[in-house]
């Protein structure tokens, strides 16, 4: 952008030194008032927070939503948003206590109330719906409300939960408007977030306004917004080139993205490293042929990331080799380490060890309307039947049925990305191989449910990267998952908006809120 504006100023002091008025050149003071347009082919799965737990859904809770804390942007450590203080109490690390803003009220004008914080959060638990957040508090025996104060007690140490709390887990819904055995149906939600939803139409829009009653941790909030939502990266882009969004994000195809040039000066192009991660995932329930670690571990051997990488993603992702990506306190590389390279011999040998007839029979879902994922499936399935080991039936299926189908344990493997909900190797660890999983695969081990208990002990996260490491070294030895890859994150926008750059820096937050028209 820089160049763009030496560029400018030459121009103009060519035309004054030639007579010409150079007011002429200079823009109005008008600010385009027409809603910044954001495209996603993400998808909203449920407006109730006691609904979902997955990316479109929560980068919308963030903006219509409160929570007690929040993070900014960048930030490792959350801060207080409709809470006023929160702090642990004694060193036990097992009580957590908030104390609410008293000048908060929900979109409907009700004020709220610490008993609308216990509520929120007893409700997500009591729900358990099989994609909801409620795994992410394992270890919470009750919330107690007495005034503005909320105070969380812990069966056991969990140095996140304050973490936990900034999440889209941690949402306040209106105890009067939410039902307390059952999602919220309907297109409205009553939240006190920076933005209001003013109409909502599944897998289309949803058209946000500022909050004029908003208070907490910003200062200001942004511009009217409009999402459009896109079953697939191609109509995306189409939109992109019609000029009819003004900010992607989440995502283009990777042919189009590895052909971005930052310095492009008709583009703003946010290139960042990101910890989103894709899984290649096993159910283990007894009732799979994928129950057997040994056919598990013979997968893990044929499993080739290269022409991932390079064929279809083309070069925006990079290779996985851990549960826990690079930049996060902990990783390793269990996978490199144990599987080095693709080695049918060593599968065979396996397979032959697991006592199974082969070519063993086996479905492999992924999620549907993605040009990328099919071609990455159609490439796992050649690699798995390609000595004769596997046969692979594969299906693709739409987001929402594709959830609760893996979580009913419809198949026996199935591919599934993965982003971190706040800046801790945690966030990596409990929901995807700990006891009642997001992944809903059946896992479940003493030993690493030990070692995650290990990792929540101290507030220095610093000391936790041992119990990390063993902790990836047990998924490398059982194999409930085959980590494929780790992406970079992409977003593009217009000239004349500003704050993109901001959507997304790893906590799980969309700030739509920073968006501007210059």
């Amino acid at each position: 952008m820089r160049s763009v504006r030496i560029r400018i100023l030459a121009i103009l002091a060519v035309l004054v030194i030639a007579g010409v008025g150079a007011w002429q050149l200079l823009p109005s003071n008008e600010v385009k008032s027409d809603p910044i347009a954001v495209g996603t082919t993400d998808e909203v799965t449920s407006l109730d927070p006691a609904g979902a737990y997955d990316a479109g859904s929560w980068a919308m809770y963030s903006n219509i939503y409160q929570s007690l804390m929040t993070f900014k942007s960048g930030a490792t450590v959350p801060e207080p948003d409709a809470a006023e203080s929160c702090q642990f109490i004694g060193q036990k690390l097992q009580t957590y206590q908030c104390k609410l803003r008293d000048d908060l009220s929900f979109s409907n004008g009700r004020k709220i109330t610490a008993a609308d914080v216990k509520y929120s959060v007893e409700r997500m638990i009591k729900i358990k719906t099989d994609v909801g957040p409620w795994i992410l508090f394992p270890s919470l025996k009750n919330v107690v409300a007495d005034g503005r104060t909320i105070t969380f007690n812990l069966s056991s140490r969990d140095a996140t939960f304050p973490q936990k709390l900034a999440t889209g887990a941690g949402s306040i819904v209106d105890r009067e408007t939410y039902p307390p055995n059952k999602l919220r149906s309907g297109n409205t939600v009553d939240g006190s977030g920076p933005y209001l939803l003013k109409s909502y139409r599944p897998d289309a829009t949803a058209e946000l306004v500022p909050n004029p009653r908003y208070k907490g941790a910003l200062k200001k909030t942004g511009v009217p917004v409009t999402v459009r939502y896109f079953k697939e990266s191609d109509a995306l882009l189409a939109a992109w080139k019609a000029g009819q969004i003004d900010v992607t994000h989440r995502q283009l195809p990777p042919a189009t993205l590895a052909e971005l040039n930052p310095g492009d000066p008709d583009l703003r192009v946010t290139e960042a490293d990101s910890a989103e991660i894709r899984n290649l995932v096993f159910n283990v329930r007894e009732s799979s042929p994928l129950a057997n670690k040994k056919v598990r571990q013979a997968i893990a051997s044929i499993v080739d990331r290269a022409p991932l990488v390079t064929d279809i993603y083309k070069g925006t992702v990079e290779p996985l080799y851990s549960l826990i990506p690079q930049g996060y306190i902990g990783h390793s590389t269990p996978f490199f380490d144990a599987y080095p390279a693709p080695d049918p011999a060593r599968a065979k040998k396996l397979m032959q060890e697991a006592g199974v007839q082969t070519p063993l029979a086996i479905t492999f879902a992924y999620r549907g309307g993605d040009e990328a994922y099919a071609q990455e499936t159609a490439e796992l399935r050649r690699q798995l039947e390609a000595d004769g080991l596997f046969k692979v039936s594969v299906k693709a299926v739409d987001w929402q049925k594709f959830q609760k189908e893996y979580a009913a344990g419809k198949y026996d493997a199935y591919t599934v990305g993965w982003l971190p909900d706040y800046p801790d190797p945690d966030t990596f660890s409990q929901p995807l191989v700990g006891h009642d999983n997001s992944l809903h695969n059946g896992y479940s081990s003493k030993k690493m449910d030990s070692l995650i208990s290990s990792t929540l002990q101290y507030s220095d996260r610093g000391r936790t990267s041992a119990d990390f490491k063993e902790l990836q070294a047990l998924v490398g030895e059982d194999v409930p998952l085959v980590p494929l890859w780790q992406k970079k994150d992409y977003v593009i926008s217009k000239t004349d908006v500003s704050g993109s750059q901001y959507l997304s820096d790893g906590t799980g937050i969309w700030r739509l809120w920073e968006l501007r028209w210059i």
